[in-house]
């Protein structure tokens, strides 16, 4: 089959092209950015296609002799997401429609019924539109995903890790039926080949657990080896107040847990298993909780996340690239830049450099660095705890901490684009060179392009601090690479 993964750079989807290359099929990929698929490691193996569901861009040659489309995207996080989901999904359903597409498989979520979130009536709404396009469609509807990385797990393992004692809401007691993101994994690639043609309709997936979020939680604990957890039910504790706690206790964002959080006011299992029909369960049965939880926890102890759902651009977060010099003229840019000599080939610099931020910090005062990141999560951003998915490497398009990967040259430069909430855009570039006598030198430079008064202001603000900031981590970076052993961090 040639199929076409929209989402690639999303967190389900950047599992399932691998996979489905290893079925046999062909892939292309649809992105709206092609550069964030350069460096994943099965780029060479799939077509890429630039375009853009929204806007109704590149469909129409993205659809060309493919069989089955997988559509893996949503806008969650935008304020009117449902308008431009169901804008996506019938721009997405003509497509197909008019390029001959033998089958759509949409990854859903529950049934929504007349009291459901605005998250899950999306969903619902999406699956109708493909359902009822003169398309063969598979829609696929899942609950919570377990799995290393996935936004739904993030959440549960933040809470129960960082909250021994914790307020809950009701819908902690409402009853969910969570699935393994393998599960997942393994009914989106099989719905390309054993579904007859014809078969238009949708199934329920899930585990064969069926639990609440505050069983849920003690078990999440029990695996973990964390002491037992206590609950205090609070029932004054409305889901907009249960998401605004949720955004500063785990990396999760408002914007993302907003909607999570109301779909989980609602029960969430399996009405049926007539998937099963079709797709018989392994001979080990379907994954539980615990051990789908076990293997989430193994994959991050091991640095072995595929993907994680932070590399989903968040909307409204910062797109555009660093612009070119000459673009500048006429307008404002501050600028911070720092060199350092380093005694040290210039690989070791580099292994530094690509090791910064998540766990190994940002080499210079940890205080200002947290600070500016409880700052962010305080209106909404995204703040510093989206870590990084692998503690070592890094590629084009995925984030780190409040930033985002804009381009990566291996040995040479580093380039972040600031992703947390200010009144301008921001970039980090770090850079390893030679100087004309062959000796290794480390330069930075921070980039500010200031929107309006406010950002005018808010530089003239920062840029006391930037003598601590920035030049402590131009010169713990350069100690860094001149220590033995050479990945060793400084702290923060």
């Amino acid at each position: 089959m040639r199929c076409l993964v929209t989402g690639a750079t999303g967190y389900v989807g950047g599992r399932l092209v691998p996979r489905l290359l290893a079925a046999g099929h062909d892939v292309r990929c649809l992105t709206r950015d092609p550069r964030r698929l350069r460096d994943v490691p099965w780029a060479g193996r799939v077509e890429i296609a630039t375009g853009d569901v929204a806007e109704d861009k590149g469909l129409a040659e993205a659809m060309r002799d493919v069989d089955v489309v997988y559509y893996l995207v949503h806008a969650l996080g935008q304020a009117a997401f449902e308008d431009v989901d169901r804008l996506s999904a019938l721009n997405l359903a003509v497509a197909a429609l008019d390029a001959g597409v033998r089958r759509v498989v949409y990854l859903g979520g529950p049934v929504p019924d007349k009291t459901a979130s605005a998250h899950l009536r999306s969903r619902g709404e999406v699956a109708d539109i493909f359902l009822r396009s003169g398309v063969p469609t598979v829609v696929l509807r899942a609950a919570v995903i377990i799995g290393s990385g996935s936004a739904s797990f993030e959440m549960l393992r933040y809470l129960t890790e960082r909250l021994p004692v914790m307020v809950t809401p009701r819908w902690v007691h409402n009853r969910i039926q969570p699935i393994a993101i393998r599960d997942v994994l393994r009914y989106l690639v099989a719905a390309a080949t054993v579904f007859p043609v014809p078969l238009n309709r949708a199934f329920d997936i899930g585990g064969p657990d069926v639990l609440t979020y505050a069983d849920m939680m003690r078990r999440y604990a029990r695996v973990a080896g964390l002491p037992p957890r206590v609950l205090l039910p609070v029932r004054a504790l409305t889901p907009w107040l249960s998401s605004h706690w949720v955004g500063l206790v785990t990396p999760v964002p408002n914007r993302i847990a907003r909607p999570l959080v109301g779909s989980l006011i609602h029960e969430a299992v399996c009405h049926e298993h007539d998937i099963a029909a079709y797709v018989p369960d392994p001979h080990d049965g379907l994954a539980g909780f615990d051990l789908a939880v076990r293997l989430a926890l193994r994959r991050i102890r091991d640095a072995d996340v595929e993907t994680r759902w932070a590399n989903a651009v968040l909307p409204g977060a910062p797109s555009d690239p660093l612009p070119s010099d000459p673009a500048w003229s006429g307008g404002t840019v501050y600028r911070d830049e720092r060199t350092r000599p380093v005694d040290a080939a210039p690989e070791r610099v580099w292994r530094v450099i690509e090791a910064i931020g998540g766990r190994n910090g940002w080499h210079s005062f940890p205080l200002a660095w947290s600070i500016r990141g409880w700052m962010d999560r305080l209106v909404g951003g995204v703040g510093l705890r989206r870590g990084r998915r692998d503690p070592h490497r890094l590629f084009v398009g995925e984030a780190l901490d409040f930033w985002r990967v804009e381009e990566i040259v291996p040995g040479e430069l580093l380039r972040l684009r600031a992703e947390m909430k200010m009144p301008g855009r921001a970039w980090l570039e770090m850079r390893v060179a030679l100087d004309p006598h062959g000796r290794t030198v480390y330069e930075q430079r921070a980039v500010f392009l200031p929107r309006g008064l406010a950002g005018h202001l808010y530089w003239l603000a920062v840029a006391p601090f930037h003598a601590v900031v920035f030049g402590g981590m131009a010169r713990n970076i350069a100690r860094s690479a001149q220590k033995e052993p050479a990945l060793e961090m400084v702290s923060g």
